[in-house]
């Protein structure tokens, strides 16, 4: 395996504090029944030490976790998804899935039984490449997200870890893959910040995204998708930043920033870089063929850049590199985990799994998959297919002594360094969601991103125009008319200059012959096949993208962006000079 240089210790937890508590840590003796927690989470009664917490976050976590007993300990590596769109509400049906999964009716009877560390908000569109493992949604609206993340703080709260904030998660990483789209800022897909190629838009739109996520309750988003779009994966597609390892680096860094900026924890994903394999990692174990030194130039830049960025997370990929740990899914690897991210990428934040629910993870019962993930380098178990039986696995193991005391003590340290660090940024209001300034931001990176991959660069179309689609597009239809019309540009049903719009899932079979205008509104490559003699792309379908396309149509705006994936036959651009 080739070497990499190490780095600094990035999203770091203080060595000092950590190694302190590793060596008192070991013995391996149980902890006793912890006390009974006052309504914050501390100890209450006479007996609750008066002294004040240290400030610095990996030092409070250290004084944390050296209170805390096996069962807390290994409640905090735990972050399952719930059934109901409420803490302690459910319907019928949402109870009966909790019961399957936890053993409970209820998210905060969960929470309470397991000592949860955390739990993931799930959801799914209708294009969503992750949906296969998405069993439930807990979102409606953000209102109703904002009061199920209150109940479950407040369930959280009465935990002997109360004291750091609970977890809660989220996969918004717009595109495709986007939770919550209702009365929020939508951003443009990654791959449409690949193509404008400007980190400080990107890094400005994720700001607002991160404030809004805060804002609702969420503090953690498993996004950005640092995968470097090698192949063209399905799975993977337009959640990346581009085929360039360089330029979906510096993309990478900036939506970091912008994310962590609005008090949300960012997590890269997937490592080692699941946009190197076109399989579908939800369905089967996707092979990464490439040597050590290919992957380390061609798939890792943007990982390195993220932590370099102060990522507090990266999530490990269901994928087996063959170069570094043949048939070891990268999970489950300690060569991939501690030797690879940690030992030579010098990454010491939170490194979180993969859906633990998804095909690979599943060649193993619940409890075992759990200590085998653990003891490969993971500190948080993400979306375990039964509560019950990952948390009686990873306590008898840790009784048992096959997952190392000091393993789960430093994977703790780590989650809660990480939560009291997110503790320090100020959260914005509600009333900041959809505002102003955010959609501003959102329309900057949307515009940024239109690229003419065929015809004249720029100039308006003759009108009047018809837009049409492949079937399922009404509602993109209808935003596209919208912003078309307030343009100036006339619209009518038919009869007009052909504007034909392609997205998700969509081939050469939706392609329309006589389409002046084609525009791929996801990845390009269906353009390649299209006979259209103006060719443009948007990479996203959202409202912001439709009405920065309205404005090039219209000629009131010159399309600069540049394709992040290479079309066969077309160029990156018409319209920018490489």
């Amino acid at each position: 395996m080739v070497g990499v240089p190490i780095r600094p210790l990035r999203a770091s937890v203080a060595v000092a504090a950590l190694t302190a508590l590793l060596v008192s840590g070991c013995s391996g003796t149980p902890k006793g029944p912890e006390p009974t927690p006052g309504p914050t989470g501390t100890p209450a009664g006479p007996s609750a030490p008066a002294t004040t917490p240290p400030a610095d976050p990996a030092a409070r976590a250290a004084a944390l976790v050296a209170t805390l007993s096996d069962e807390d300990l290994v409640g905090q590596v735990l972050m399952p998804y719930a059934y109901g769109d409420s803490a302690t509400k459910v319907s019928a049906g949402s109870a009966a899935g909790n019961q399957a999964l936890a053993g409970v009716d209820t998210p905060a009877q969960m929470i309470a039984k397991y000592r949860l560390g955390g739990l993931i908000l799930v959801g799914f569109s209708a294009d969503d490449p992750t949906k296969g493992n998405q069993e439930t949604t807990n979102v409606d609206n953000p209102k109703q997200v904002h009061e199920l993340t209150t109940g479950l703080r407040a369930a959280a709260g009465r935990l002997a870890t109360g004291p750091a904030p609970f977890l809660i998660g989220t996969d918004q990483e717009f595109g495709v893959v986007t939770r919550i789209s209702d009365g929020v800022t939508v951003l443009p897909s990654a791959l449409a910040a690949g193509a404008a190629g400007d980190p400080k838009l990107t890094e400005a739109a994720w700001r607002a995204a991160g404030t809004e996520l805060a804002a609702m309750g969420i503090n953690v988003d498993f996004a950005p998708v640092a995968d470097v779009l090698a192949t063209r994966s399905t799975v993977i597609g337009s959640r990346s930043y581009g085929a360039d390892p360089k330029r979906a680096a510096a993309q990478v860094g900036g939506a970091v920033r912008g994310l962590q900026a609005g008090g949300v924890a960012a997590t890269l994903k997937h490592f080692p870089g699941h946009g190197h394999s076109a399989d579908d990692s939800h369905q089967d174990l996707p092979v990464l063929t490439q040597s050590a030194a290919a992957l380390k130039s061609g798939a890792w830049p943007p990982f390195t850049a993220g932590m370099d960025a102060g990522a507090m997370a990266v999530m490990s990929g269901h994928l087996d590199a063959r170069a570094i740990d043949p048939g070891t899914p990268a999970t489950f690897s300690h060569k991939l985990l501690t030797d690879v991210l940690r030992g030579q990428l010098g990454f010491q934040g939170v490194v979180i799994t993969d859906g633990m629910n998804m095909a690979p993870a599943k060649r193993w019962a619940p409890g075992e998959a759990a200590v085998r993930a653990m003891n490969a380098g993971n500190d948080l178990i993400l979306m375990t297919p039964n509560v019950g039986q990952a948390y009686d696995g990873l306590l008898a193991a840790l009784r048992g002594g096959s997952l190392p005391r000091a393993r789960l003590v430093e994977a703790v340290t780590r989650v809660l360094t990480m939560k009291f660090r997110l503790a320090e940024v100020p959260t914005a209001p509600m009333s900041t969601l959809n505002a102003p300034a955010h959609r501003s931001a959102a329309q900057a990176l949307a515009a940024g991103a239109v690229t003419v991959l065929r015809g004249a660069c720029g100039g308006p179309v003759r009108g009047p125009v018809t837009v049409t689609s492949s079937d399922g597009r009404d509602g993109t239809r209808a935003a596209l008319t919208s912003a078309l019309t307030a343009a100036g540009v006339a619209v009518k049903p038919s009869g007009g200059t052909v504007v034909h719009l392609v997205g998700y899932g969509d081939g050469d079979g939706d392609l329309r012959a006589d389409a002046a205008v084609t525009v791929a509104m996801d990845t390009p490559y269906v353009l390649a096949k299209a006979k259209s003699p103006t060719l443009l792309a948007t990479y996203s379908s959202t409202r912001a993208s439709m009405t920065a396309l309205a404005a090039v149509l219209a000629g009131k705006a010159r399309p600069g962006g540049r394709s992040p994936v290479a079309v066969p036959g077309l160029p990156a651009t018409t319209c920018v000079s490489d």
